[in-house]
C-alpha cells in the first residue's frame, strides 16, 4: 500500500506542476531564476530526452507500459529481498504513469526545469532518473550479501 501512495504523491505532484505551468507560462517562454544558470522555460518535447524519436507517440506508450509493468512486477519481488528499493522504484512507476498520461492525452510532454547546459525537463523525468538509480544502488548492494 505505501508503494501505491508514493506512487501517486509523485504522479500528483507532476501533474500538479504540468499543470501550472501550462496555465501560466506561454509556450517557449523563459523565466530566469538564476539567470543563465537555471530557467523555468515552457516547451512540449514530442520525444524522449534529447527530443530523440520525436512523434514516436505510440512506442512511448507501449515501451512505457511494458516497463511500468516490468518494474511492478521486479518489486515484487524484491520485497522480501530488499523492500527499501521498492521505495525509489515506486517513485519511478509515478514518473512513468505521469509522462505516460501526458503522451496519452496530448501526444507531447510538458517539460519545464531548464539548467541551460542540459536538456529540459520535469518533475517525472526527476523522479524516474533518481529513483532508478537509488534502487539499483540497493539491489547491488543487497546482491553482494
Amino acid at each position: 500500500m505505501i508503494y501505491f501512495l508514493i506512487a501517486a504523491g509523485v504522479l500528483i505532484f507532476d501533474q500538479v506542476t504540468k499543470f501550472l505551468v501550462r496555465g501560466d507560462f506561454a509556450l517557449y517562454e523563459s523565466r530566469p531564476v538564476i539567470e543563465n544558470i537555471f530557467h523555468l522555460t515552457y516547451i512540449e518535447n514530442p520525444g524522449a530526452a534529447f527530443g530523440m524519436l520525436a512523434d514516436k507517440r505510440l512506442f512511448f506508450l507501449i515501451a512505457t507500459s511494458l516497463i511500468i509493468i516490468f518494474i511492478i512486477y521486479f518489486m515484487k519481488l524484491m520485497e522480501k529481498e530488499e523492500p527499501k528499493a521498492n521505495i525509489f522504484l515506486a517513485m519511478a512507476v509515478g514518473g512513468a504513469i505521469g509522462n505516460f498520461i501526458d503522451r496519452a492525452m496530448k501526444g507531447t510532454v510538458t517539460d519545464f526545469f531548464d539548467f541551460r547546459i542540459w536538456p529540459v525537463f520535469n518533475i517525472a523525468d526527476s523522479f524516474i532518473v533518481v529513483g532508478m538509480i537509488i534502487a539499483a544502488f540497493y539491489v547491488l548492494k543487497g546482491e553482494k550479501k
